[in-house]
């Protein structure tokens, strides 16, 4: 009987226990359902006050979207030729020290006359793709199973060109729309009138020409000799080989070689037509792209951020005139 009366008591102080703990629970559910139900009633006395916050928030962020700051910009994609880079990047920072210091003698002497430094600025960057190393890498270890020869070499140089020649692009930033056009254009015509690469154009024209004539005539001669073999060769039988033939001389020749001749000069002719086309100026203009507008207003999104702010405000308010009334009451 005693064992019995004993384990009653701790049956029922577990039975108190979870009693006690449902209770606790329970006292919270209410108190966070009153706490849900005082936020509703609080939104619910000042849901006008709330809408009109919205309201004129919206109003005036709309208002200020209307006060824009508007700036333009002509982007010119161009290509720099005869290693003239670094003459281009140093060109570039003298305008822009001009800009700075306002020089408009500088500006009237490239033919500039009205000029609104105003948001006025230029810019240059280069012109990347993208870029695949593990490419590259496979590329240069095929490179280092051949010879060191002539042939590898000359494809190297022209890597090494190909990777140095990137494009570039010039931004010009401006406000009037107008004048900042003619003055993209006339800033560009500056930089190609430049003394010592126009000259070099003059010689490096001279010699593609004279190239392309030389060329030209050699390939009619390969081409009249070969229309001759194989004339020749319909005539008689006469040959060492299939890819040899023996002139009335006696001599042989590489009827093999003479039609790599052919393709090379062929190819040498195409080069420099295409080295005519594009060195025609110390920066060749790749495109000169059209006036584009830049917007940007003074808050970003105003027409969310301000109602936002006003809001804020309010719950701010709010939250202070409670605790300032609060600690009226216990003091």
């Amino acid at each position: 009987m005693e064992e019995k009366n004993s384990s009653n008591p701790s049956k029922n102080s577990d039975e108190i226990d979870l009693g006690q703990l449902f209770q606790l629970i329970g006292n919270g559910f209410n108190k966070l359902f009153k706490v849900f139900l005082r936020l509703f009633l609080y939104l619910k006395r000042n849901v006008l006050i709330l809408i009109g916050l919205i309201i004129v928030g919206a109003g005036i962020g709309y208002g200020l979207n209307q006060i824009v700051s508007k700036k333009f910009k002509t982007e010119v994609i161009v290509k720099p030729q005869m290693d003239s880079k670094n003459y281009l990047y140093d060109v570039i920072d003298e305008i822009q020290a001009n800009i700075k210091s306002k020089n408009t003698a500088f500006f009237e002497s490239i033919g500039i006359e009205n000029i609104d430094y105003s948001g006025l600025d230029i810019a240059i960057s280069r012109v990347t793709g993208d870029s695949n190393s593990d490419s590259d890498k496979q590329y240069l270890e095929l490179l280092q199973s051949f010879d060191d020869t002539d042939a590898i070499a000359d494809i190297v140089r022209a890597e090494l060109q190909n990777k140095s020649s990137y494009n570039h692009r010039i931004t010009f930033f401006y406000k009037d729309a107008g004048l900042g056009e003619d003055f993209a254009k006339k800033v560009m015509r500056y930089i190609n009138d430049n003394t010592y690469f126009k000259g070099l154009l003059v010689i490096y024209r001279s010699n593609a020409n004279s190239r392309i004539e030389q060329n030209m005539r050699l390939l009619n001669q390969v081409d009249e000799i070969i229309a001759n073999y194989s004339n020749k060769i319909k005539r008689t039988d006469n040959s060492l080989g299939n890819d040899r033939i023996i002139l009335d001389n006696q001599e042989t020749v590489d009827i093999t070689g003479l039609f790599d001749l052919k393709n090379s000069l062929i190819e040498d002719i195409e080069a420099k037509k295409i080295e005519l086309e594009q060195r025609t100026e110390a920066v060749k203009i790749i495109n000169f792209g059209k006036t584009q507008q830049i917007t940007k207003s003074f808050f970003g999104k105003n027409i969310v951020i301000i109602p936002l702010l006003l809001v804020g405000l309010f719950f701010l308010l709010s939250i202070m005139k409670y605790l300032n009334r609060k600690s009226k009451e216990i003091l």
